[in-house]
C-alpha cells in the first residue's frame, strides 16, 4: 500500500492453477474485480458501491496486480479480504460474462464433483493445489437438510456442526439429549432483518408514512419476547449492536422507531398517517420462504401495524421468486436481511445508499446526502470522526425510513464433541468453506 493509501500492489503466488489446468494470472484478478466495479450488461453487482473507490487496475506482469483508488478508502483492505470476491478466469468471462452463473471453475483445494438439487453437492481433492500436502481429505459431501433432520443428525452423530445455527429451543433440546457430547457457543450475529419500503409506490413515497410504520414497531418488546424462541435478539441501528461503531442505547432511543415508549411512538405514528391523509392502509409484505427468522419478523410487522390500524398480508415466496418481484419493483414492503463478514460502515451501509449506486437498496430510494456521508466516512481515517459521520448517516437514514432495521440476530452454534479442540467459533461459519466441518459421515 502506498503512503497516500491510493495504490495497492499485490504479488500472486506463482503456482496457482484453475481446475481446468490453466494458470491463474493477474489478468484473472483484474477481470474479476472489474466485473464487480463495472458489471457488464446482464450482470448485477450487489457490492459495486463497496469498491467505488477503485479507479483503475493495472497488470504490469502476470504475477502483479495494482489497484489505483480515487480516494483513500478506510475499508479497502477488508474489502480485498472479502470472502465474497471469487476470482474467475478472464478467458471464461470474456467468452461469457454470465459464465459463473452456470459453471464452476475455481482454484481451491477441492474440485466440484456433483450437485443434486435440494439434496447435496460433492467435491473431490484437487491434486494440483498450490499448497503441498493439502487438502487433507480425499473429498467431501455437503447435504442440504432442514428442521427435524438437522436435530436428528446431531443426535445420531451424523452432523458435527451446522451452517445456520440453532434456535434457543433447539439448543436446549440438544443439551438435554447429548449432555457433554455437545458444546454450545453464542455471539451477536452480523445479520439483521431489514424492512424496505417501495419508495416508488404510494403511499410509501411519503416519508411520513414510512416513518409512521417504523415508529409502530415495538422493537424492544419484541426483542425481549422473541429471543427465547428465535434468532432475533438485539435492537440496533445501521451497525451491529455491540460493535465499536454501534450507536449507544441512550442515543439510539432518540431516533424515530427506536424509543422505549411504544405507546407514545404509536400515537405519533397515527398522527403522521392522518397528516399524510392515509386511512385504513392495506399493504403486502414480501417475505422469503425461510421460516427462521423471516416468518417471525413478518408476524411482528403484522402485529405492530395492526395496532395503528394497518392491515398486513404476507406474500411468502421462495428466494428466487422473491428476488424477481423485488428487482421488478412490484411490491409494497419487503422483509429483507443484511449479512456480512466484517464490522465496517463501507460494507454495512450499502443497503441504504442510493439505488443507482447500490442495486441492493431495494427501497429504490435516491438520497444524495446519504451518498455524500457514505463517501465521507470512507475517506476518513480518524475513527472518532468516522463514527460521527456514521451517526449522522444513521439518524438521517432512519428518520427518512427508506429501509429500517427490524431486529439483529443472535448466533447459537452447537458443536459435536468430535470437534473439540478445533477452535471453531461462530465467525468460522460466515462465508467460509465448510468442507472440514459439515461432512456426511
Amino acid at each position: 500500500m502506498s503512503s497516500d493509501r491510493l495504490t495497492y500492489t499485490f504479488k500472486l503466488r506463482p503456482n496457482v492453477l484453475f481446475h481446468d489446468g490453466s494458470k491463474l494470472t493477474s489478468n484473472d484478478v483484474k477481470a474479476s474485480y472489474e466485473r464487480i466495479v463495472h458489471p457488464p450488461p446482464g450482470v448485477v453487482s450487489a457490492r459495486k458501491v463497496d469498491y467505488a473507490a477503485i479507479s483503475s487496475i493495472d497488470t504490469p506482469d502476470p504475477r502483479t496486480v495494482v489497484f489505483h483508488l480515487q480516494w483513500p478508502e478506510a475499508a479497502m483492505l477488508a474489502n480485498f479480504a472479502s470472502p465474497w470476491n471469487c476470482i474467475y478466469s478472464a478467458a471464461k468471462l470474456a467468452a461469457d460474462p454470465l459464465f459463473p452463473k452456470t459453471q464452476i471453475l475455481g482454484t481451491g483445494a477441492f474440485v466440484f464433483g456433483e450437485h443434486v438439487k435440494g439434496q447435496y453437492w460433492r467435491g473431490g481433492r484437487w491434486d494440483k493445489y498450490f499448497q503441498p500436502g493439502k487438502p487433507y481429505l480425499d473429498g467431501y459431501r455437503a447435504d442440504f437438510i432442514t428442521g427435524g433432520a438437522v436435530m436428528a443428525g446431531y443426535k445420531t452423530g451424523r452432523i458435527a456442526a451446522e451452517f445456520r445455527g440453532v434456535t434457543p429451543v433447539q439448543r436446549d433440546e440438544l443439551v438435554e439429549a447429548l449432555g457433554d457430547r455437545v458444546e454450545v457457543s453464542e455471539s451477536p450475529w452480523l445479520s439483521t432483518l431489514l424492512v424496505a419500503f417501495n419508495t416508488h409506490r404510494p403511499p410509501f413515497d411519503d416519508a411520513r408514512v414510512r416513518r409512521a410504520l417504523s415508529l409502530a414497531i415495538d422493537r424492544w418488546g419484541a426483542a425481549a419476547r422473541l429471543q427465547g424462541s428465535t434468532f432475533l435478539k438485539y435492537v440496533g441501528g445501521v451497525m451491529r449492536p455491540g460493535s465499536s461503531m454501534a450507536t449507544p442505547e441512550a442515543e439510539l432511543v432518540t431516533i424515530p422507531g427506536f424509543a422505549h415508549d411504544i405507546a407514545a411512538s404509536r400515537e405519533e405514528a397515527r398522527r403522521l398517517l392522518a397528516e399524510a391523509g392515509v386511512h385504513d392502509l392495506k399493504l403486502t409484505v414480501m417475505v422469503r420462504d425461510i421460516p427462521m427468522p423471516h416468518y417471525a419478523g413478518a408476524d411482528l410487522l403484522a402485529e405492530s401495524w395492526r395496532e395503528i390500524g394497518v392491515t398486513t398480508t404476507q406474500d411468502r415466496r421462495n428466494i428466487w421468486d422473491w428476488q424477481k418481484v423485488i428487482d421488478g419493483g412490484q411490491f409494497d414492503v419487503a422483509l429483507d436481511f443484511s449479512g456480512d463478514f466484517y464490522d465496517d460502515p463501507t460494507i454495512q451501509l450499502t443497503k441504504f445508499v442510493s439505488h443507482d449506486l447500490s442495486p441492493v437498496n431495494y427501497s429504490g430510494s435516491t438520497d444524495r446526502f446519504l451518498d455524500a456521508l457514505f463517501i465521507g466516512q470512507a475517506v476518513t481515517s480518524d475513527p472518532r470522526q468516522r463514527v460521527k459521520i456514521v451517526r449522522d448517516f444513521e439518524r438521517h437514514a432512519l428518520t427518512e425510513a427508506y429501509t429500517v432495521p427490524l431486529l439483529w440476530w443472535n448466533r447459537i452454534v452447537a458443536t459435536s464433541a468430535t470437534l473439540k479442540g478445533w477452535s471453531i467459533t461462530p465467525s468460522h461459519f460466515i462465508g467460509q468453506d465448510l468442507t472440514d466441518v459439515w461432512l456426511d459421515q
